[in-house]
């Protein structure tokens, strides 16, 4: 496990004090895949985090598990940890001997919003930067989003939107942070999966999302399993939906991270 920042962390003072961390779990493969778990942005899932990054490993992936923060720090500070994250990853690349272009991003529900939100917003300018680490690309090569909260408006979550935003949310970032609506032709290719019947992030979400990146033409896999709810992890006692770890696996093999 290591800081994500050495030096001064952006966005805390002495009533939030933070310390943002990053965790590793080596394995021989090509590129690598950062890991925000979910929580609704008010808390991490264990489920959705290091588990996550142990079977990774275990299928030959390098992976990072983003400790980020949640509420009540609010928007910027969360992509100022997931920027920093890809920044630092792909400043120790060779450290882990993964190739710099080939960093993915993977989230779960409100972390697959985190994810999402580096991959459209990689080029702002969420902090001001603290040393070397800072001149790196923050542009993630793929997206892996996992039941992922996108929509701030129609089909938003209303706790990950409170958590980041506040109440109310000014209507301005909560555009700015609809993911779909952001999506342009330098929009990372993605893989998506969702359930038909989740109630907490409804399936709209994932598809608002692949809409955006067809319309761009942007390659993307997408799959929608008519069984199971919210918040499914590896879903280990639901083999159908499972299968997504396989579908993910070969997804990461045609793109040449195994």
């Amino acid at each position: 496990m290591a800081k994500l920042w050495e030096t001064k962390i952006p966005y805390n003072d002495s009533e939030n004090d933070y310390v943002p961390q990053i965790t590793a779990y080596p394995a021989s493969s090509k590129g690598a895949v950062i890991v925000f778990p979910g929580g609704g942005y008010g808390m991490k899932a264990d489920h959705e985090g290091p588990v996550i990054g142990e079977w990774l490993q275990s299928v030959g992936i390098t992976a990072f598990v983003v400790d980020y923060r949640v509420a009540p720090y609010k928007h910027p500070a969360e992509i100022a940890d997931a920027i920093r994250a890809v920044r630092w990853v792909r400043f120790y690349a060779d450290n882990y001997g993964i190739d710099k272009d080939k960093i993915a991003v993977m989230g779960f529900s409100a972390g697959g919003h985190l994810a999402g939100s580096v991959s459209v917003h990689y080029d702002k300018e969420m902090y001001e930067p603290t040393d070397r680490i800072d001149s790196e690309n923050a542009k993630p090569n793929a997206s892996i989003l996992c039941y992922s909260v996108i929509d701030m408006g129609t089909y938003r979550h209303d706790g990950s939107r409170q958590n980041l935003l506040g109440s109310p949310s000014p209507e301005r970032m909560n555009d700015f942070m609809s993911l779909h609506q952001q999506v342009n032709a330098n929009t990372p290719e993605a893989f998506l999966w969702h359930t038909s019947t989740d109630q907490a992030v409804p399936v709209m979400n994932s598809m608002l999302y692949a809409e955006a990146l067809a319309k761009e033409c942007i390659p993307f896999e997408l799959h929608i399993y008519p069984v199971g709810g919210h918040g499914l992890g590896l879903a280990p006692a639901m083999p159908y939906v499972a299968k997504w770890q396989e579908d993910l696996k070969e997804w990461l093999k045609l793109k040449g991270w195994k």
